[in-house]
């Protein structure tokens, strides 16, 4: 069973997704919060499997409370999925530098939610690499530089390259694919990544390559 908790300011939204989430055999809502602190405060509480997390709220904002969630040693198996609206798109960014996995809009059809609490708790990132790309080609500024940026000094070469594949946009098999390496080694060598940048999720993995000029925004 995969343990929910539901955050939302506005009282019907987060009915609507409880009562949604509940035609879902596999999926239990075990807390609802109307704002990122008492959210903080479940989480801690309940450890739920997955926090669908809204961006703005009273108390503490949504990237607050995603942040503190995924800095908590004792949260590391909580898993962060932001429920967004098209004109909050560099608040996306900011949720997934703090260690959301991924993002949804909230006109997304019932199977779509459920599908990507699945997808997030089976340990993916939930992140559409074109709507991620556009994202961060908007929001996100990267390093003039050609040179391997001080920040990445202590990622080997292989690394660095697995860095720049995931920051493009390629999947654990793609990359296995590129590198003709077998998919575990292609897991591994991200893991080895996401430890030493330490990253919680493989989005921020995605925006540490464009920050540091791995990858440039297209059309650059």
């Amino acid at each position: 069973m995969i343990r929910v908790l539901v955050v939302d300011d506005q009282t019907l939204i987060r009915s609507a997704v409880v009562g949604l989430l509940g035609a879902a055999d596999d999926v239990e809502v075990v807390a609802e919060a109307g704002d990122g602190r008492r959210a903080v405060e479940l989480a801690r509480r309940h450890r739920p499997d997955v926090v669908l997390m809204d961006i703005r709220m009273p108390v503490m904002d949504g990237i607050d409370a995603t942040r503190t969630i995924c800095a908590d040693r004792g949260l590391e198996a909580v898993r962060v999925l932001v429920l967004t609206t098209f004109e909050e798109d560099a608040f996306i960014v900011g949720a997934l530098r703090a260690g959301a996995s991924g993002f949804l809009g909230k006109g997304s059809e019932p199977g779509e939610i459920i599908a990507a609490i699945r997808a997030v708790h089976g340990g993916e990132a939930l992140l559409s690499p074109t709507a991620t790309r556009a994202l961060i080609d908007r929001y996100v500024r990267p390093s003039p530089s050609d040179v391997v940026p001080q920040a990445l000094e202590h990622l080997t070469e292989r690394e660095v390259e697995i860095l720049t594949l995931v920051g493009s946009g390629l999947s654990n098999a793609e990359i296995a694919d590129r590198l003709v390496i077998s998919p575990h080694t292609a897991k591994t060598h991200v893991n080895r990544v996401m430890t030493k940048l330490h990253a919680h999720d493989r989005a921020q993995l995605v925006i540490a390559a464009y920050e540091n000029g791995l990858v440039r925004p297209q059309g650059a």
